[in-house]
């Protein structure tokens, strides 16, 4: 790197004692954009240093001066302070303390440097100065000394703030500090802000043992419990600064975040409590949060979680292990979670499956989703009701009432939170089970009558929804109605041997409508399609490729939600970046059946900030063809930015070939064509309804149109079998048809055409698209009427618009109102 300062210069200024030419040499210097800033610093201490007393005090003089001159340039004003203090080092009094102050004061509005800037050397000066630093400076202090880039020098500055012992901006922390000021609480507080390894040493928890005794277990757990709840709150004051990447106020700070792992492993060290795991497992799912630009707000957090549901003990935080098994799609995080119930598993001598299936609680539940709890004159009813937990109140006469009795507020407070938690809980269990349970068809799991019956049927929470599934008992299908399993024609199902998840693959057309009747007969409501599964047969075209499925290809996607799907269905995928990288296909293994399926995708576009995040992620993929191979084949990948996939296969060893998809089995072909079937039908630009301008430059507008009016995919003709047979039954009946791909509604001012794949809508006669903008999470509906099954989110949009448009007359919204009347 070039000089920045001519030492020729320097000492022709030093011979002169030219204290204005040489402060205005060094601030040049400082503020030249083309130098590192580090190495600049060298440059200009090396300059000021070797000064007489006297000389350095007229620099600092004539330093002091340009910044009073210089109040309207930020950047001077900094660099000034920093020049002040090389040149005042060692000089009596402190020149233009005051500015420094207040300087250093504003970074507390900041989130960190990644460079020292000289803040360390300004921070030491205050406390040489016998002055605290604001909680907010100390703050951005200790988050710049933990950038990547950090300087020795500003680390050893950030390791002597020690007040306040965390930092301030977030409600838990603060509230943390608020509950525990001084003393043991302090020390505590500070012990577990070293949190930094995965996990804790033995002496770390030695030297945490030590200091909650004198606290007390209880207190201690409901201290850290209340403060947990409000982890992932917005912050107590914003960052005024806007940096590239992710915006920091949606993320956690990072010396906070080290606490609060200590507190996971504190948590560890205390007796088991219900309330533990229960926190444990929120805190995991609140740092899993996914940020634009960023991803999951803090996978360091939650792994500490996850490890400390694995060394907590009892049937509690096996549960929480169970159900964040089912629904974290993070991978270093479903590693952990995978390792810990393998773990859990050998210990019982039980296969991962098993525990999983055990670990489910009862939740207080008798029967089947059912719990009574009588609280002084009123009785609490919690009662599981489709796929959510329902807390109803009772009177002692019988009577039904709107809302909580106040005596139970003011005599059980204890009970009432306890019930409320109990409801939140099902919830989230319901859901994670609701999943589990529609991975099982791959999984090629059968189980002994006894052990199902258990773990599935009479099961208080798991059976409210395997008693609206169907079953195979020694290959017999059945169902479960008027408290019995049943066969077709409603014989009762005894007993056997062997019980199994029953597909339609493989079943007789005559077969599977049979038992969409029997679920309309007997009016269950299946928790996602069974009945109604989607199957998708091997075509004309798929046996003339021969290798691979070009069913899903040539569509436009949504990368972020099209990786969201993808892991929650068990896929594994990269996010393309749009940089010079490769990447393999979003693959999904099947070791049950030795196979792996590659669906072939690539990013589009190559505009940074059009088609890309601020991180350089791409908004869109492009998909291409579906395939198998063995599962122990290496890996294909290809350029991010598109290309050929290649497979590079190590130690000298052939590429390994794509299998026939003649001998893939039908029930492999169709639940993995399924779920590419719902990554397209999801994540597809073409089913937005506001992307009628063909998005970027228009460039997607052909597309839009011949995926939201064009022909049904497989899971759009199951929605039209199923709307064939439930609109004759709508009040709104004798407005409604359907016609090929639309269902047609009739209103006062238009007819309008809802297609049945997309939910877009075009208003009669002259084809004008009609923007409606759907809630994020549609549900049916009021007047829909029974429902064979539930998870169909486009169903749900269909149904509503249709209701809403075949009373336009009565519809409020100017925005919609004035695509109609126009």
């Amino acid at each position: 790197m070039d000089e920045l300062i001519d030492p020729e210069t320097v000492r022709r200024h030093v011979a002169a004692r030219d204290a204005v030419a040489l402060a205005r040499e060094a601030l040049r210097a400082a503020l030249n954009p083309e130098g590192f800033r580090g190495y600049v610093w060298g440059q200009v201490a090396a300059v000021l240093e070797p000064l007489d007393p006297a000389l350095r005090a007229a620099v600092a003089g004539e330093l002091g001066r340009l910044y009073t001159e210089s109040c309207s340039g930020e950047r001077v004003r900094v660099d000034v302070l920093r020049l002040l203090q090389e040149a005042g080092a060692g000089l009596p009094g402190d020149p233009l303390a005051a500015g420094r102050t207040a300087e250093l004061a504003k970074l507390g509005l900041e989130d960190s440097f990644w460079w020292d800037n000289g803040v360390g050397a300004a921070a030491e000066h205050e406390l040489a100065a016998g002055r605290s630093l604001p909680a907010p400076v100390v703050a951005f202090l200790r988050r710049s000394a933990l950038a990547a880039y950090r300087r020795k020098e500003l680390v050893a500055a950030a390791a002597k703030l020690t007040d306040p012992v965390l930092n301030v901006g977030e409600e838990w922390a603060e509230r943390a500090m608020a509950q525990a000021p001084a003393g043991p609480w302090r020390a505590l507080l500070a012990h577990a802000a070293t949190a930094t390894a995965a996990r804790p040493t033995a002496a770390w928890d030695r030297a945490a043992r030590a200091l909650v005794e004198p606290l007390g277990a209880d207190v201690v757990r409901t201290a850290v419990l209340g403060w947990l709840p409000l982890v992932g709150r917005p912050r107590t004051f914003a960052f005024t600064t806007a940096r590239h990447g992710p915006d920091a106020n949606h993320t956690f700070d990072p010396y906070n975040a080290n606490a609060l792992r200590g507190l996971t492993w504190i948590l560890v060290l205390l007796p088991a409590h219900p309330d533990t795991a229960r926190a444990l497992g929120a805190l995991v799912e609140t740092a899993l949060k996914k940020v634009p630009g960023l991803g999951p707000v803090n996978p360091k957090v939650a792994n500490a979680g996850v490890n400390a549901l694995a060394r907590t003990d009892g049937e509690a935080a096996l549960a929480e292990l169970a159900r964040l098994a089912a629904r974290v799609t993070y991978k270093a995080t479903v590693k952990l979670l995978g390792a810990a119930l393998d773990t859990r598993a050998a210990a019982l001598g039980l296969s991962r499956e098993e525990v999983e299936e055990l670990a489910v609680p009862a939740y207080g539940l008798t029967g089947a989703g059912h719990r009574a709890t009588r609280l002084g004159d009123a009785t609490a009813l919690l009662e599981i009701q489709g796929a959510r937990a329902v807390l109803r109140w009772r009177s002692a006469t019988g009577k039904d009432l709107k809302s909580v009795p106040a005596a139970v507020k003011r005599d059980h407070p204890g009970e009432l939170k306890e019930l409320k938690a109990a409801a939140k809980d099902i919830d989230k269990m319901l859901g994670a089970q609701v999943e589990r349970l529609d991975r099982q068809f791959l999984a090629r799991r059968t189980w002994s009558y006894a052990a199902w019956r258990e773990r599935y049927l009479d099961h208080p929470l798991v059976g409210t929804l395997a008693r609206r599934l169907l079953w195979t008992v020694d290959g017999t299908p059945a169902g479960y109605a008027d408290g019995a399993l049943r066969t077709l024609t409603d014989d009762p199902v005894e007993g056997g041997t062997e019980v199994a998840l029953w597909h339609p693959v493989g079943r007789a057309p005559a077969e599977v409508l049979a038992w969409r009747e029997w679920l309309e007969r007997h009016a269950v409501t299946q928790p996602f399609k069974q009945a109604h599964r989607e199957v998708y047969l091997l075509t004309d075209a798929e046996r003339a490729t021969g290798t691979y499925s070009n069913r899903f290809a040539a569509h436009i996607v949504r990368q972020h939600q099209f990786h969201s799907l993808a892991a929650v269905r068990g896929w594994r995928n990269k996010l393309r970046l749009c940089v010079d990288d490769e990447a393999p296909p979003a693959t999904r293994d099947l070791p049950q059946w030795g196979l792996r399926a590659e669906y072939w995708i690539e990013g589009d576009g190559e505009e940074y900030g059009v088609d890309t995040t601020e991180s350089g992620s791409y908004l869109r993929l492009r998909t291409d063809q579906v395939r198998f191979y063995p599962i122990g084949a290496p890996e294909n990948s290809a350029h991010c930015y598109g290309g050929e996939y290649r497979m590079r296969p190590r130690d000298g060893a052939g590429p390994v070939e794509p299998l026939p998809l003649t001998e893939i089995p039908p029930l492999v072909l169709s639940e993995i064509l399924r779920d590419v079937d719902l990554f397209v039908g999801v994540a597809s630009v073409g089913n937005d309804p506001t992307w009628q301008d063909g998005g970027p430059g228009g460039r997607f507008r052909a597309y839009w149109t011949s995926y939201g009016f064009g022909e049904l995919n497989q899971s759009a003709e199951t929605r039209r079998v199923l709307l064939e047979r439930l609109v004759p039954r709508l009040a709104i009946a004798d407005r409604c048809t359907i016609e090929g791909r639309f269902l047609h509604v009739k209103g006062e001012l238009r007819t309008y055409k809802i297609h049945l794949g997309s939910g877009n809508i075009l208003m009669t006669p002259d084809e004008q698209y009609l923007c409606i903008v759907p809630k994020s999470a549609a549900t049916p509906a009021a007047g829909t009427g029974y429902l064979p099954y539930e998870g169909d989110r486009t169903l749900a949009v269909v149904l509503s618009k249709a209701l809403l448009l075949a009373r336009d007359t009565e519809i409020t919204d100017p925005t919609i109102l004035s695509q109609i009347r126009r």
